[in-house]
């Protein structure tokens, strides 16, 4: 079994062989303009993927990544760098989007919390939203999102688009400082669904990238009943009565269909800013 030194100097080592790929990619990007063609790509999505499209851009992966050759000829796949602990967060093949907050990988405890409830308050500028987190349903996730709430990721960080599809789908999506969806904070959590998840009102669930394992900092408040949604997203608490009432208010206000002919929905028209998130001692 290796010691704590060798798994060290074994995650330094892929560090490194991280940034070395990170590196040569931007600079093909740099030259070739694959950016622009990704972002093309995914503009054409529909409105069930919605949601996958906004998960953020942390991990992204360019094609480069399915053919580098090892000396041995063997084709080398991207070594992951992760925590040790049974959630395994992995960081993201990507860097975060420049000006996000940099707040590092979640604690990864053995065992990992998985009992009981945690209260959340969103202080926004429209009210306060008050969530109760599931530890027993997705004790990874909530773990992340204490994080991420306890280190100020998502202070005076904006929701950056509603959809108000009555028939499909009823969100407000939150949690990219960046306000432009692609925003994550470097790592990725391990999905933890249920196959016969649904998505009615008050669901509090994580968006994602539409690859396994790819959720970040981006959540969902489902607002009204969106069952067309697959179970794909990891559902980890529900929003209380008094928060569904100031998401309600936000939701009829409209938005202004900037992603209607993308992936649905836009920016809401009552500007919503989330200025601060309070964890119940």
């Amino acid at each position: 079994m290796p010691s704590n030194e060798q798994r060290r100097q074994a995650a330094k080592r892929k560090l490194e062989r991280q940034l070395e790929r990170r590196a040569q990619r931007a600079k093909r990007r740099r030259t070739i303009g694959v950016s622009a063609t990704v972002l093309g790509t995914v503009l054409v999505v529909g409105l069930v993927y919605f949601l996958a499209t906004m998960g953020g851009g942390d991990d992204e992966q360019t094609a480069s990544d399915a053919t580098d050759t090892a000396a041995s000829g063997e084709p080398e796949m991207p070594e992951a760098v992760t925590t040790e602990g049974p959630c395994a967060y992995i960081e993201a093949e990507q860097p975060p989007v420049d000006g996000l907050p940099e707040v590092g990988m979640p604690e990864d405890p053995d065992p990992t919390p998985s009992e009981g409830t945690v209260s959340v308050t969103l202080g926004t500028n429209e009210g306060e939203i008050p969530l109760t987190l599931d530890r027993e349903q997705a004790p990874c996730t909530v773990q992340s999102f204490l994080h991420l709430a306890e280190s100020g990721y998502f202070d005076a960080s904006p929701c950056h688009r509603l959809v108000d599809s009555t028939d499909a789908l009823e969100v407000l999506q939150c949690g990219d400082p960046s306000g432009t969806g692609m925003g994550g904070p470097g790592y990725n959590v391990p999905d933890e669904i249920d196959p016969e998840q649904t998505y009615p009102r008050g669901t509090l669930a994580m968006a994602n990238s539409g690859a396994p394992n790819s959720g970040g900092s981006q959540f969902f408040m489902v607002y009204g009943d969106s069952n067309a949604l697959g179970p794909q997203y990891t559902v980890f608490g529900s929003i209380e009565d008094a928060g569904l009432e100031v998401v309600d208010e936000i939701a009829a206000a409209g938005h202004d269909g900037s992603m209607e002919a993308q992936a649905g929905g836009g920016a809401p028209n009552t500007e919503v800013t989330i200025e601060t998130v309070t964890v119940a001692s």
